[in-house]
């Protein structure tokens, strides 16, 4: 009796000691986390130009180095190069060079200037056409009006033909006939003369300023040719006038 109830008790220790060390077992590990990736650094890069300044048609070198980056390119006139090295190049003018170097962290830039000495301008010449001596003339030269039925020459009238003189001063190939004009009223006999009153007293005007006499000849034509053909007076003294004609 004392033999089996040792042999049940050792069983019993057993089977405990098996549970206890299933148990134990199942006991769960921990897991480490993951480790974070490395953040990509930010691109650097350098440039240099030598030499700086140039004469036109020599040349200059650039140089130039980088970090972490994948990609790099040089304008103007370069186009892709390598993470770092030199190239030479020949500015027809001043220039400056920007590098530009991008990688996974981002991009970075940097210049080098050349100046070029005697280099022609880059401007391009103005394509407008200079005016001609026509435009010159309908720009600068001035009637000379007058009052009903006169032939002196007013204040304003001076001041026009001061004007017209520098212009004819200013290029002495010009001659112009100076026409006599009217307003409508009065015989076309009586504004012929008329007319020719005022062309001669404008032409003595301009000879009083220095213009040669040769340069200007003197034609009436009274009221035969209006300038405006309104029947009032702001009409009639667009009418009464020495008209500049130019002379080929």
């Amino acid at each position: 009796m004392q033999s089996g109830s040792l042999r049940r008790v050792a069983v019993l220790l057993s089977f405990l000691a098996v549970i206890v060390f299933a148990a134990g077992c199942k006991k769960k590990t921990q897991v480490a986390p993951p480790a974070a990736a490395p953040t990509a650094s930010q691109p650097t890069v350098s440039l240099n130009a030598s030499p700086a300044s140039i004469k036109a048609g020599d040349t200059a070198t650039l140089a130039w180095t980088s970090t972490d980056a994948t990609d790099l390119d040089i304008e103007p006139g370069v186009g892709k190069v390598s993470p770092q090295g030199s190239t030479p190049v020949t500015p027809s003018q001043s220039t400056t060079y920007t590098i530009t170097a991008t990688g996974p962290g981002g991009s970075a830039t940097a210049t080098a200037s050349v100046s070029v000495e005697g280099a022609a301008t880059t401007e391009q010449p103005s394509t407008a056409a200079q005016p001609s001596l026509n435009e010159l003339f309908e720009q600068n030269v001035k009637d000379a009006f007058f009052d009903f039925n006169k032939s002196d020459i007013r204040g304003d009238a001076r001041e026009a033909l001061t004007k017209d003189a520098e212009f004819l001063r200013s290029y002495p190939q010009v001659k112009v006939t100076l026409e006599g004009h009217c307003d409508e009223r009065g015989s076309t006999e009586y504004n012929i003369g008329l007319g020719e009153r005022r062309a001669q007293a404008a032409k003595n005007y301009l000879i009083s300023l220095g213009i040669p006499a040769g340069r200007m000849d003197t034609v009436s034509w009274g009221k035969e040719r209006p300038f405006c053909s309104e029947h009032d007076e702001s009409c009639w003294s667009q009418n009464r006038r020495a008209h500049f004609v130019l002379a080929h």
